[in-house]
């Protein structure tokens, strides 16, 4: 099967590639090779791959520069994936997206399914939001939407990172510990789009996380306990828990944003591995 990979340089795209199963012939673009904001260079990209499937694992995912810069945010999360939509409805080809909790606004007192109301925060949810929409428009497309959460991997800029150079240069760290979801690896993640573009079992909307639930802090504990361990760190770091009010940034983050997966793993024959196991792999990975 021909599966073009859009964002390719990214934490996903990068475990996209890594996860690959054998069967697949890929053809991974960054956004160097491939501006999807124009979408004459999508058409033009996809008429001469010809794929079967366009997995689009690019997003502008800085949440509060979005707030600054909404243009650039609305450009890429969803006039490109508007784009991406219209070339592939127009030629056949299967769309998978990856989508965000932040379409939330985390007054649920359960985990979010995927079809409950949607009520995004700030600028970098509603952008998402509107990308989601702009593929749903298209009647005749072949897709699916998966939202997930607090995605890191050994690579990029994530908070597992930001962490890690924090617990190096301090001797204390404040993280905030009213805000709740789920740490997921981009390796799990990555073997759930495969699945969804592969088999054909799950179109629309769905839920894909690791297991388990954390705030901030748990899984900034979690990162200090796990890294110490293996050696990544020596100096000791207390690392203290503090409420959203006491750490103000540009763009609202939802307090609850656990998703109910139940539905996508049953459908793809998943099952999610707790989200410390996973953090463990990743940071193996920094260690050899």
């Amino acid at each position: 099967m021909k599966t073009l990979i859009v964002g390719a340089a990214g934490q996903l795209g990068r475990a996209l590639l890594k996860t690959a199963p054998a069967s697949v012939d890929v053809l991974a673009l960054d956004r160097t090779q491939l501006d999807i904001t124009r979408e004459d260079a999508v058409a033009q990209a996809v008429h001469s791959f010809a794929p079967q499937v366009v997995i689009n694992a690019s997003a502008h995912t800085a949440v509060d520069l979005a707030e600054s810069e909404p243009q650039k945010a609305y450009a890429i999360n969803a006039d490109a994936v508007g784009n991406l939509a219209a070339v592939c409805a127009a030629s056949g080809i299967r769309l998978v997206h990856v989508s965000t909790d932040f379409v939330f606004d985390g007054c649920s007192g359960r985990p979010y399914r995927p079809d409950d109301a949607t009520h995004p925060l700030g600028v970098y949810g509603a952008s998402k939001l509107a990308g989601e929409q702009k593929i749903a428009a298209h009647g005749a497309l072949d897709w699916t939407v998966v939202r997930t959460a607090w995605v890191y991997a050994s690579t990029g800029r994530n908070f597992v990172l930001t962490m890690l150079r924090l617990f190096k240069e301090r001797p204390v760290v404040r993280v905030v510990a009213d805000q709740i979801g789920t740490p997921t690896s981009a390796l799990s993640l990555s073997e759930c789009v495969w699945r969804a573009a592969i088999s054909g079992r799950l179109r629309g909307i769905a839920h894909f996380t690791d297991a388990g639930v954390a705030s901030w802090y748990d899984f900034a504990v979690a990162i200090y306990e796990e890294a110490s361990e293996l050696g990544l760190l020596n100096a000791p770091v207390e690392v203290q828990p503090i409420q959203t009010k006491d750490y103000p940034t540009p763009a609202r983050r939802p307090s609850y944003s656990v998703l109910d997966v139940t539905a996508t793993t049953a459908a793809l024959g998943l099952t999610p591995v707790h989200w410390r196991t996973n953090l463990r792999q990743v940071l193996r990975e920094l260690r050899a």
